[in-house]
C-alpha cells in the first residue's frame, strides 16, 4: 500500500532563523514519517514584516524566514500572513486562511492532493485548518496543545470559532487527559478525542559523560537549580528567582529569552541575587542536555502547560524536576524517580518541594530511566491508526 500523505499545517513550526519555535511539532512528525508509512510535507505560515534589521527581534526573524526550505528531509513552505495589531484575536484565523488558501491551491496542483491535514494548535491554526480542508475536501486532524484550550476559549469570538472547528475537525488529538477534558468542555464529544503525549528525544537529551566537567564549564560549586522556557509571566520564572531567596546556598540558571528579560534582570538585582542567579538567554537545542545534565533539580514553575516538554528532556538528562501543581504536569511526574509536584504554584511551596527533594534525592540513574517510558513509540502508533481510520485505510 503506498503510504499515507499528510500536509502538516501550523504556525509552531521551527525554521533556520527560529530553530527552537515548535519544535516538539516537528519532533512528533520526524517520529511518524520515519515509521515508512507516512510521507509529509509542511506549510509552517509566518507574520508579514518588512525589515530583518537584528533590532526587531522576533518579527526580524520571521522577515529573514526563507519561502520554503528543507528540514530532515521534509519540504518546509512559508508563506506569509498579514498580522493586525489589537484586532489580531479575533482576526488571525480568517487571515491565515486567506493567505495560505492560493498556496495550498497551487501546491495541490503541482504535487497531487495529500489524504488529510495534520493541524497543530487550535487557535488560530486549527481554525484556519478546518476552513481549508473544507475548500479542498481534505480531513483535518487537530492538535491541543495548552493555551489554545485552556486560555483562549475564554474570550468569546475565538472560543466561538474554536467551537466550531471542533465540530468540523474528523478527529482531535489532546497532549494530555487534562487536555481532552478541556475539549470535551467545549463540546467535543469523548470519542473524537485521543490524547496522545509528546515523547522525548532520549538519544539527544541523556546524562553527560562527565557530569563533573559539565558543571565546571558553568562555573557551578553548589547545588543548582535550572529553569528553561521562554521569558513570559506564565512560565514563573519569577516564582523561581523569588524562591531563592529562601534557599541560600544553592543557585538557579534560567535558559531562554523574552519579553520579560529586563524585568526578571531587574528582580534579581533588587533581591541582591545576582551572584546566584544567572539569566543565560536563550541557548541552541543542541546545548541543551549538558545544561539539564550539570543541574540538580529543574523547576518549572508554569501556570499554564498542555504537556511540558522541558521536564522529560530534563529527566532523560537524570535531573529529577519540581513543577507546579497545574494540568498536565501530574501526568509526567508520576514517581519520585520523576521529583515532585508543589502543592501550589507558590515561591515558599517551590522552596518546600526543594528542600524534601534534596532531603532524599533520587538517583539519576533512576530518573533516566523514568524518562526512557517516554518515547515516541506509542505516539507513532497512536497517528497511524488515527489517520488510518480517518482516512478508510486499513490499520
Amino acid at each position: 500500500m503506498a503510504p499515507l500523505r499528510l500536509l502538516t499545517f501550523s504556525t509552531l513550526y521551527p525554521s533556520a532563523s527560529r530553530p527552537n519555535h515548535g519544535i516538539f511539532v516537528e519532533n512528533r512528525l520526524r517520529h511518524l514519517v520515519a515509521s515508512g508509512e507516512v510521507l509529509a510535507s509542511v506549510v509552517a505560515p509566518v507574520p508579514w514584516f518588512p525589515s530583518g534589521a537584528a533590532r526587531f527581534g522576533t518579527w526580524a526573524a520571521h522577515a529573514n524566514t526563507a519561502q520554503r526550505e528543507t528540514r530532515h528531509g521534509l519540504e518546509v513552505y512559508h508563506p506569509r500572513y498579514p498580522v493586525i495589531p489589537k484586532l489580531g484575536m479575533s482576526v488571525s484565523p480568517w487571515l491565515l486562511y486567506r493567505a495560505t488558501l492560493p498556496m495550498l491551491r497551487r501546491w495541490c496542483a503541482e504535487n497531487g492532493r495529500p489524504d488529510a491535514i495534520d493541524a497543530h494548535y487550535v487557535y488560530p491554526d486549527g481554525v484556519a485548518a478546518t476552513w481549508l480542508g473544507r475548500r479542498l475536501g481534505l480531513p483535518v486532524v487537530i492538535t491541543a496543545r495548552g493555551t489554545d484550550v485552556n486560555l483562549i476559549p475564554r474570550y468569546r469570538i475565538p472560543r466561538w470559532l474554536i467551537q466550531g472547528a471542533i465540530r468540523d475537525a474528523a478527529a482531535l488529538v489532546a497532549v494530555s487527559a487534562a487536555l481532552k477534558q478541556a475539549l470535551v468542555g467545549l463540546g467535543a464529544p469523548q470519542d473524537k478525542v485521543t490524547v496522545l503525549r509528546n515523547g522525548v528525544e532520549t538519544a539527544v537529551f541523556h546524562p553527560p559523560e562527565d557530569r563533573a566537567a559539565a558543571r565546571a564549564a558553568l562555573g557551578l560549586t553548589c547545588p543548582t537549580l535550572i529553569s528553561v522556557g521562554l521569558l513570559i509571566e506564565r512560565k514563573g520564572h519569577h516564582r523561581a528567582i523569588e524562591a531563592m531567596t529562601s534557599l541560600p546556598g544553592y543557585a538557579l540558571l534560567i535558559v531562554g529569552e523574552g519579553p520579560e528579560h529586563a524585568r526578571l534582570a531587574a528582580m534579581i538585582e533588587r533581591l541582591g541575587l545576582a551572584d546566584r542567579v544567572r539569566l543565560l538567554g536563550s541557548r541552541p537545542h543542541a546545548e541543551l542536555p549538558a545544561l539539564y545534565g550539570a543541574a540538580d533539580a529543574l523547576v518549572l514553575a508554569s501556570s499554564r502547560e498542555g504537556w511540558a516538554n522541558v521536564l522529560l528532556e530534563a529527566m532523560a538528562c537524570g535531573t529529577p524536576v519540581v513543577a507546579s501543581n497545574i494540568w498536565g504536569n501530574p501526568e509526567v511526574v508520576r514517581s519520585p524517580a520523576a521529583g515532585l509536584i508543589t502543592e501550589s504554584n507558590t515561591a515558599e511551596a517551590i522552596v518546600a518541594a526543594v528542600h524534601r527533594l534534596f532531603a532524599d534525592p533520587p538517583d539519576r540513574a533512576a530518573t533516566r530511566a523514568y524518562a526512557e517510558q517516554f518515547s515516541w513509540d506509542a505516539t507513532t502508533a497512536g497517528q497511524l491508526a488515527l489517520f488510518a481510520r480517518i482516512t478508510h485505510r486499513p490499520a
